[in-house]
């Protein structure tokens, strides 16, 4: 893996971005084009709000981060920071900003503070994996959205397909515009696959990382008569799976899939290349072709990010339903932003 700065534990950052806020000057900030010191890199700092470890948003966007890493070992000198507290989101930014070409926040969580610290910092490039679908670019931020709301159709499709009571819910870990967008998108896919189903309103458990609560939110959707899931949540899909193992349900896991069967509470696994977002920003950067745009990845890109993966069915007109929907995803005629 390539040289990489770990910034300071979420304890200490605050305290460490304070002190870096004294040195700069009320809006400036310049991108660091490269020293004597770091051998001319380019420079690249990520915001990773959550855990590198969550098995899902971050864990994948960091397979991507290391990716990067390794590609462009000899040209770009990465920095990271990972469970940072909201109220330092702007700080950590700030932070990087004063001394990256290149800075990128994961989640939609973070959509307000990149806005803010982007509009003070033009001379750098920013850009936000995880923001709202129909969020606009700035001069210097590009907007990558790794359509959460396709994988949230599909995972309602197969929801829909696989349960047999007819009944399915979903549950997110914020009321984010990108997650209920995507909570939408899971009562579209559901009902895609079979107008018939019932589905739960979408729970929010307020946190993505709270085992506990998503464990909460999905005992009473299982008490309310669901035996399969969709989620989205980081850590707290731990919950929902043990809540599945007490009340004999499924999820849909994702955006990460594992071997099926590892965990039987999962019937299936979204799966979402958030890291490649990663590469495709520092790939630009490298290549000098970055620009600010919106990119929307999924199925419709033209190296499909999304897809899905089921356990365990032998019914093969499940698989054919779901291969006739991401067709008509990809021809455009079903739209999921």
């Amino acid at each position: 893996m390539a040289p990489s700065r770990t910034l300071l534990s979420p304890v200490a950052v605050a305290a460490s971005v304070m002190s870096g806020l004294l040195l700069l000057s009320g809006c400036g900030g310049s991108a660091s084009a490269g020293s004597e010191d770091d051998g001319g890199k380019l420079k690249v700092g990520v915001l990773f709000p959550g855990s590198l470890s969550d098995d899902g948003f971050m864990g994948s966007a960091y397979l991507g981060y290391q990716r990067a890493a390794k590609k462009h070992a000899d040209t770009v000198e990465f920095s990271k920071v990972e469970q940072v507290a909201t109220a330092d989101y702007e700080k950590a930014l700030v932070r990087f900003a004063t001394d990256s070409d290149l800075v990128i926040s994961l989640g939609g969580q973070t959509d307000a503070d990149v806005r803010n610290v982007a509009a003070r910092f033009p001379q750098v490039k920013f850009a936000e994996i995880g923001g709202p679908a129909d969020g606009k670019p700035l001069a210097n931020l590009s907007l990558y959205d790794p359509q959460q709301a396709e994988g949230a159709f599909l995972a309602g499709a197969a929801s829909a397909l696989l349960s047999r009571t007819g009944t399915v819910g979903f549950i997110g870990g914020a009321e984010l515009p990108a997650i209920v967008n995507a909570a939408e998108e899971f009562d579209n896919g559901a009902r895609a696959a079979d107008p018939k189903v019932k589905v739960l309103a979408p729970q929010y458990v307020g946190d993505f990382n709270d085992v506990a609560k998503a464990k909460q939110s999905a005992l009473a959707d299982f008490g309310a008569g669901a035996d399969v899931l969709g989620q989205i949540l980081n850590l707290g899909h731990k919950g929902v799976a043990q809540a599945a193992g007490q009340r004999d349900g499924a999820l849909i896991g994702g955006p990460i899939a594992h071997e099926c069967g590892s965990d039987p509470a999962y019937a299936g696994y979204v799966e979402t290349d958030i890291g490649a977002e990663i590469e495709y920003a520092v790939d630009h950067l490298v290549t000098g072709d970055w620009k600010a745009e919106a990119v929307h990845f999924g199925l419709t890109f033209e190296d499909p990010h999304n897809d899905i993966v089921l356990c365990d069915t032998a019914d093969p007109a499940v698989t054919e339903k779901l291969d006739e929907l991401k067709r008509k995803i990809t021809a455009g005629e079903i739209t999921t932003r």
